[in-house]
């Protein structure tokens, strides 16, 4: 486990050199054989980089000194046989190269929806997230979202309330996680995976929420935005959806709340609308549900 930190650490301190990104680290890790050792690691890392950025990453503070002793943190490096697959092939050279996590690390190998929507969600929205929801997890499928109010708690609360797993993926550092009060009552650690792709001191930053959408798409087999203002993160998480090729479902309103404005912009772009079943009155997941049932290469 020492060795292990050690190869973590080299990594984040690598990542906290001024002008270094996932693409350069990602290029580095990529030339080291396994089984890593972290004498090799540095070499690697350290024959990267210019003089004087080879200074500072000598002299750089270990980033794992002070990781939240709360929780049993673990982590996956971009090299590691386990690290998603899903997100190597989605996001390719930006893939995040090192993910900290807390939780049931077997989530990962379920078939995963993710939900995106406003925080000043409509109590119609609420209820197709809650509907939504129930009948995924009926089907085993974990749901994944970010860890703010609106149509992210109501996702992560509706599967946790009723048997369901959920993948909760972080705007910020890991040392930043703390349960919700709100959560508290229905939170199981054999059901919940919590991740980070950010050094674990990083506080939230706006752009850090938008650039972890990137994260909760390339992971999720299918992502639902619930509500999608005509502006702002759940409108551009669609069209990143889109963009990236993965399928993408957006309900679709007869009278349009204030906050779903920018739903009918993604149906017009190509995602597929939820429309409400007339015999069960339920949001008909039919279309997603089939394609769930599709051999896992198939999605994306």
């Amino acid at each position: 486990m020492i060795k292990d930190k050690e190869i973590y650490d080299a990594v984040y301190q690598y990542m906290s050199l001024k002008s270094i990104g996932p693409v350069q680290t990602n290029k580095v890790l990529n030339t080291v054989s396994e089984p890593i050792e972290p004498y090799c690691l540095k070499s690697q890392l350290k024959k990267s980089l210019n003089s004087n950025l080879q200074i500072e990453f000598e002299k750089a503070p270990s980033v794992l000194a002070n990781l939240n002793s709360k929780f049993d943190v673990g982590f996956l490096l971009l090299t590691n046989e386990n690290y998603p697959k899903e997100l190597k092939k989605c996001l390719s050279t930006n893939t995040p190269p090192i993910l900290s996590y807390v939780g049931n690390i077997e989530l990962l190998k379920k078939c995963k929806v993710a939900f995106s929507g406003s925080r000043k969600v409509s109590e119609k929205g609420i209820d197709i997230t809650k509907d939504c929801v129930v009948q995924l997890i009926e089907k085993d499928v974990s749901i994944v979202s970010g860890y703010a109010a609106g149509v992210d708690f109501e996702a992560h609360y509706g599967a946790l309330s009723n048997g369901g797993s959920t993948i909760i993926i972080l705007p910020e550092g890991i040392n930043s996680f703390r349960i919700k009060r709100e959560m508290k009552k229905v939170w199981d650690w054999n059901r919940v995976l919590v991740i980070s792709e950010f050094k674990p001191d990083d506080p939230w930053k706006a752009s850090r929420a938008m650039g972890r959408n990137n994260t909760i798409i390339g992971l999720s087999d299918i992502i639902v935005v619930i509500e999608a203002g005509e502006t702002g993160g759940s409108l551009d998480a669609g069209y990143k959806t889109l963009t990236m090729n993965k399928y993408l479902f957006v309900p679709q309103y007869g009278i349009v709340p204030e906050s779903a404005k920018g739903n009918n912009l993604l149906i017009q772009k190509g995602a597929f609308p939820i429309l409400r079943s007339a015999e069960t009155q339920k949001a008909n997941l039919s279309k997603m549900i089939k394609l769930l049932d599709s051999p896992k290469y198939e999605l994306f």
